[in-house]
């Protein structure tokens, strides 16, 4: 049987748990004009499997209006009574490159202390590409849950900002190699003189996979 719109609409609107989620899920094979529309409902759906599939996939059909995804997202990164329904609005205004959510994202991150949440919001900082992030990835890298910081490394390396290099000093010297794996990967984001020379420490790293991933950021 194939999957038309009247047939995506009515297993949204059954009863039936399983059945909307199969709907959103089937909203992915349509046209994103066709699929952004039907996603709407089921994005306050009373299910929180439903509305976490729904917010995951604006990811990919927000762009087909972005001023409205940007008033649902804030509003499930807000109101969701579900944590992982926020982590993944959190995710998509990051895809989208939402800037004008920068705002919302500060206040959720000070406002939480679930881990996942805090995790995808630092993420989300580092694909907004956002300025003014990085006061808040600077309080990130504090975490005590090192996927945080890990995930705070990452960002202020995509914001490619030479004033990011004196924040990531600090983990320099942290003795979780994958962190220092991930603070090469920052330092050869930013580039640069300074991090040039950050990159020749951490060649000479006591953990192999940290040494040769600074060895080959490293400009000849």
């Amino acid at each position: 049987m194939s999957i038309t719109p009247e047939s995506v609409q009515i297993l949204l609107a059954s009863d039936n748990l399983g059945d909307r989620l199969r709907g959103v899920n089937e909203i992915r094979q349509l046209d994103p004009a066709v699929g952004f529309p039907l996603l709407q409902n089921p994005l306050y759906d009373n299910n929180a499997r439903v509305r976490y599939a729904a917010v995951s996939q604006l990811d990919t059909l927000g762009d087909q209006d972005l001023a409205a995804s940007l008033e649902v997202l804030k509003d499930r990164l807000h109101n969701d009574p579900e944590y992982d329904v926020k982590a993944a609005a959190a995710d998509a205004i990051g895809a989208l490159k939402l800037k004008e959510a920068f705002p919302d994202l500060e206040d959720v991150y000070h406002n939480t202390t679930e881990w996942l949440l805090q995790f995808s919001i630092i993420a989300a900082l580092g694909e907004l590409g956002d300025p003014r992030a990085l006061p808040l990835l600077a309080i990130a890298l504090e975490s005590s849950v090192e996927l945080v910081q890990t995930a705070a490394i990452g960002a202020i390396g995509e914001l490619e900002l030479p004033a990011g290099i004196n924040l990531l000093k600090i983990t320099m010297t942290n003795p979780d190699w994958q962190v220092r794996y991930r603070l090469a990967q920052a330092l050869g984001n930013i580039g640069g003189a300074e991090a040039q020379a950050l990159l020749t420490q951490l060649a000479q790293d006591p953990d192999e996979k940290v040494a040769e991933q600074a060895k080959s950021l490293l400009t000849l």
